[in-house]
């Protein structure tokens, strides 16, 4: 899955990230840029950016942070993130 951005009340597509990546701090970098290359300037409506991502086998700690610049993108577009979590493929 990995980050599929869409909008939620008709579930069209906006854009597809991340193809066949699992890690959430690569992910959460992916969609900062994609932010702030492209969804700035999408017109405020209900988005979701559903991240699907693999917990880290060996994490103890740290992983993604989504920077406040993004998070005040978000908000002005009107987009809510999701946190789907699968279970690893190995």
């Amino acid at each position: 899955m990995p980050i599929n951005i869409y909008i939620q009340e008709t579930f069209e597509k906006v854009d597809w990230l991340c193809e066949e990546i699992w890690d959430l701090p690569t992910q959460i970098d992916a969609l900062e840029t994609w932010l702030d290359k492209k969804g700035k300037d999408l017109e405020p409506n209900k988005y979701v950016a559903d991240i699907g991502f693999d917990i880290r086998k060996d994490a103890s700690g740290g992983g993604g942070v989504l920077n406040s610049k993004s998070m005040e993108i978000m908000g002005r577009i009107k987009m809510d993130l999701y946190f789907s979590e699968y279970p690893s493929a190995d």
